[in-house]
């Protein structure tokens, strides 16, 4: 197999690629790919997105990573990801796939989004497309003009983007419905630091109380943009390996 060529800022001797995928035959799955489609890459596997954060702290030269995964729901973590390591180049591979969601991944800073039923040689496709340096979409997505893009869920993106990494934990915490007192003890910090912290949350969100704010952050969640996909993983996995 032709070996895709590498992204300009990346060095193709010490390429790392980090999956964070929850199913663990998907998960192999890429991760078989992924070495077939580079040479001699370090590939390394997270669970969920706070398994995740160890490997971030020398920042991977691609994330793959799955919307939906059991700490965090839809942009959440993408946006965290995103602020965490803002020179990787993110690709989303998610079983939730429709326009408004890709437009919506594409927006907040991923290169590219592939849905999970596609078969393996689209995802490396889609892999070469971005190592040439654009952005990838699925063949049925369609480019929204500004103005069919809704300008509210603009603006709560670009305020969710202000918060800190904390703070993104904190608030996703706050939408599980978790009190300060909770969110201190699974942070390990003091619930004094997490009532500043929800107060700096509540003013960059502008709203004036918790409830609100996860209005507001529930509001751009893709679980509510699309009705989650029951598609079963070893399915997928399946064409993965055949297609």
């Amino acid at each position: 197999m032709t070996k895709i060529k590498t992204p300009t800022n990346v060095n193709i001797k010490n390429l790392r690629i980090l999956l964070v995928e929850d199913h663990p035959l998907f998960s192999d799955a890429l991760a078989m790919t992924m070495s077939e489609i580079f040479d001699n890459p370090h590939i390394q596997t997270a669970s969920n997105l706070s398994r995740s954060l160890p490997y971030l702290t020398t920042p991977p030269d691609i994330v793959v990573l799955d919307l939906n995964l059991p700490d965090v729901d839809g942009i959440e973590g993408l946006v965290k990801i995103k602020k965490l390591t803002p020179h990787s180049k993110i690709v989303v591979v998610s079983s939730i796939s429709d326009n408004r969601v890709t437009s919506h991944v594409l927006r907040s800073g991923a290169c590219g989004f592939v849905p999970k039923d596609s078969a393996r040689k689209e995802l490396i496709r889609a892999f070469q497309s971005i190592a040439d340096g654009n952005i990838y979409t699925p063949e049925d997505y369609v480019t929204p003009q500004d103005d069919q893009f809704d300008h509210e869920d603009q603006e709560i993106l670009k305020k969710l983007k202000s918060l800190t990494p904390q703070q993104m934990t904190i608030l996703t915490l706050i939408c599980r419905g978790k009190l300060n007192k909770q969110i201190a003890f699974d942070l390990s910090i003091a619930e004094t630091t997490v009532k500043a912290h929800l107060t700096a949350i509540m003013r960059k969100l502008g709203v004036r109380n918790r409830v609100q704010a996860a209005l507001l952050a529930n509001q751009i969640s893709f679980a509510t943009l699309t009705e989650k996909e029951t598609a079963q993983e070893s399915n997928d996995y399946r064409d993965f390996k055949t297609s």
